[in-house]
């Protein structure tokens, strides 16, 4: 259950695209069931609106810790069979989808009415929303339960612009594109820089995924397998703390790497090193050499 300004989610579910899902159940006696698909919406919209998604990483977090012992990202690297490189991605695609309220609503209930029926279709085919529903049908024989879940909403074909996958992952030289078409010279040749320092002295950099926007995050292998900064297209600069939390020697880099960013400029706050701080472009491009200077010096004591 996640809370929002306008109440409680029932669930919120993540894939291995990093599409989130808003889950809400209804029963049988609620009257009108159409009202649901009201409620979801206000609650995706409130999620996207008023969520700050380093407290939300933080107490999806703590859940996961409480439940199985283990971390978030440890999780969904168990559950979808992924590495750290794939897993920090799809915490990214999470972020990313978070942010632009690119939101799928899921309605479980154990009878559908035709016009609710009616209903998704019609949402689902005139916009982009994406929302289905699920019928439960419960059944029980002797010592067995048997629950036969039925999905509409899927089947139906969208009439207005495709979108492009959420999950499509960028090349470079698209990577640039987007850039240069999005930000402004003297970002772009900010942008650019940063860029090929990474090409020159990381040992791999990861392009982003998403519908609209491209990022990319190097790789310093003698660090960690993790990027340890992203970079959006849209000009915003995340530095990659959370990530940065094991082993024990990785944890000391970080330690490092947060007092140099401190030192470089960036306004953190002791609370950042376990968080992705952000910045825009108004507060990391007039600090761009100094930023590579400092990574220089990192990577040559690390």
């Amino acid at each position: 259950e996640v809370r929002t300004e306008s109440g409680p989610i029932d669930a919120l579910a993540v894939d291995n695209d990093g599409d989130l899902y808003v889950v809400e159940t209804k029963l049988y006696r609620n009257p009108d069931k159409r009202t649901v698909i009201a409620q979801a919406l206000d609650y995706g919209a409130s999620l996207w609106r008023h969520a700050d998604f380093n407290e939300l990483l933080s107490a999806l977090g703590q859940a996961v810790e409480k439940q199985w012992g283990i971390s978030f990202h440890d999780k969904l690297a168990e559950f979808f069979s992924l590495n750290d490189e794939d897993s920090d991605a799809l915490v990214e695609s999470m972020r990313r989808n978070l942010s632009e309220g690119n939101l799928k609503f899921v309605v479980l209930m154990d009878k559908l009415d035709d016009r609710l029926k009616d209903l998704i279709t019609y949402v689902n085919q005139n916009s982009q929303f994406d929302i289905y529903a699920v019928q439960i049908e419960f059944y029980k024989h002797e010592e067995y339960e048997i629950v036969i879940p039925k999905l509409y909403g899927a089947e139906v074909k969208k009439d207005v612009s495709a979108r492009t996958s959420s999950h499509q992952k960028w090349s470079e030289q698209e990577t640039l594109d987007l850039a240069r078409k999005g930000l402004s010279a003297e970002t772009y040749a900010a942008f650019c820089k940063i860029f090929e320092f990474c090409k020159q002295n990381a040992d791999s950099i990861n392009l982003g995924r998403g519908s609209t926007r491209g990022s990319f995050g190097p790789v310093f292998a003698k660090i960690c397998p993790r990027t340890l900064f992203t970079l959006r297209t849209n000009g915003i600069l995340s530095f990659n703390f959370q990530g940065l939390d094991r082993p024990e020697a990785v944890i000391r880099f970080r330690q490092a790497y947060f007092e140099e960013m401190k030192e470089t400029g960036f306004d953190l706050s002791e609370q950042d090193k376990e968080k992705f701080p952000t910045y825009t472009t108004d507060q990391w491009v007039p600090n761009t050499d100094r930023l590579i200077q400092s990574l220089k010096r990192l990577l040559q004591n690390a």
